[in-house]
């Protein structure tokens, strides 16, 4: 039985993220399955082989249940036996997801592991049914909204000065129009409000994380989005094998070359992937402008929270929302993510912060991972791709194309000087 949806939700995952930013600092650092590339069956073994692997195994399958039996005792609906073998099903999926995301081939396409943690869920969802004992752990939205805060913690405000004003600029300018074109696309087509927030995040902020953020903040359709990641992922493919060559063949500057794929190309894997084929200087400014978007995303999240809360919840007729209705319904995980992002840029040590980051990362990108092994496990493939007719694929590929030539306009504008 999945929680229900509620208010009371999002606190419980600012107390779990806290609790574990407390715990990571104090020194308490998980020890996280980790897979190295591999490309033989001989690599492979060698590594399900691992003496270490299943200790790690096991430290995240204690973490993660320790976190649920938590939220679960704070939501006072506790069933600890049925939540810790639903749970262990669940890693054991988001681990093979992990190991075949470690694949070398498919390691340089720069694809994440939330795909792949998706398609497992998908496959044994429309394949092989999901049994009984495996969806009381479902909590889609609990993981998400938990890995959202400990987002926070890796967007540092001291880093957005460093990424430098010229990052800066571009990624505001092109943020903005490509966000308000891609709105005005997906309404020309005919999709809901909760469509039209996504495509348009995704696009236009950084991809997967802006399209979590965004569904969490406006309490979105877990189908459209998976549907609306699918797409990011499958189209970064394409853009990442072809667009380092337009580069080439137009004799771009690498100031240039780098602005433009890191404002276009919605997945940091990517970004980088693409980056390298031109060589350290573009990769530089790639990964600078991809940083100054991505740090947009707490602030668009908070926008977007603000925007819907006001304008689409449910009130009565005569009724406008005041500030105690606003704050009643506002998602209280952005107020985490931001609560996080300024503990780590202002309040901590600069060694703690140094030495908590990388646990913290790693934490995150499993619950994440762990979030879209559930709602592959919720979802039909047929709500994925039989959804509004195509409209919603349609829509993305147009925003992206538009992306795509708008960014380079404004990567000649800013970076066009920096030529060499």
């Amino acid at each position: 039985m999945t929680m229900k949806k509620s208010l009371h939700e999002d606190w419980i995952a600012v107390i779990i993220a806290f609790l574990t930013i407390a715990l990571v600092c104090s020194g308490l650092k998980p020890a996280l399955p980790k897979f190295g590339a591999w490309n033989t069956g001989g690599g492979l073994w060698a590594q399900l082989s691992s003496p270490d692997l299943l200790r790690q195994t096991g430290i995240l399958f204690l973490w993660a249940l320790g976190s649920l039996l938590l939220a679960r005792l704070l939501a006072k609906d506790i069933q600890p036996v049925k939540l810790a073998v639903s749970l262990l099903g669940i890693v054991l999926i988001t681990l093979v997801a992990q190991l075949i995301t470690s694949n070398k081939v498919i390691k340089d396409f720069g694809i994440e592991v939330v795909l792949f943690s998706l398609l497992l869920g998908l496959f044994i969802n429309n394949v092989l049914g999901v049994p009984a004992w495996l969806k009381p752990a479902i909590q889609t939205e609990l993981f998400i909204k938990i890995g959202l805060i400990l987002l926070g913690a890796n967007v540092l405000f001291q880093d957005i000065i460093n990424a430098g004003g010229l990052g800066i600029l571009q990624s505001v300018v092109v943020v903005f129009t490509v966000w308000y074109f891609s709105f005005w696309i997906c309404k020309k087509l005919g999709l809901d409000d909760e469509f039209r927030m996504m495509i348009s995040s995704a696009v236009s902020i950084c991809g997967v994380s802006a399209a979590i953020a965004t569904s969490g903040a406006i309490e979105g359709d877990n189908r459209k989005l998976s549907h609306v990641i699918s797409l990011v992922l499958i189209v970064a493919i394409p853009m990442m094998l072809i667009m380092p060559y337009i580069a080439i063949w137009a004799g771009m500057s690498p100031a240039v070359a780098g602005a433009w794929l890191g404002g276009t190309i919605d997945t940091s894997g990517a970004v980088v992937a693409a980056g390298t084929l031109l060589g350290e200087e573009a990769l530089k400014y790639a990964t600078l402008v991809k940083f100054s978007q991505n740090v947009l995303l707490g602030l668009a999240a908070f926008l977007i929270s603000v925007y819907w809360t006001v304008t689409k919840k449910e009130v009565s007729a005569d009724k406008k929302p005041g500030l105690k209705t606003i704050w009643e319904r506002f998602p209280k995980f952005v107020l985490g993510f931001v609560l996080a992002s300024l503990l780590f840029s202002f309040v901590l040590p600069r060694d703690v912060v140094t030495a908590a980051k990388g646990s913290l990362k790693e934490l995150q990108t499993y619950w994440f991972a762990l979030a879209f092994t559930c709602i592959g496990l919720e979802t039909k493939f047929t709500d994925i791709f039989k959804m509004e007719n195509g409209r919603p694929a349609m829509a993305f590929i147009i925003a992206q194309l538009f992306n795509i030539f708008f960014t380079l306009v404004v990567a000649y504008l800013v970076f066009g000087r920096l030529a060499g």
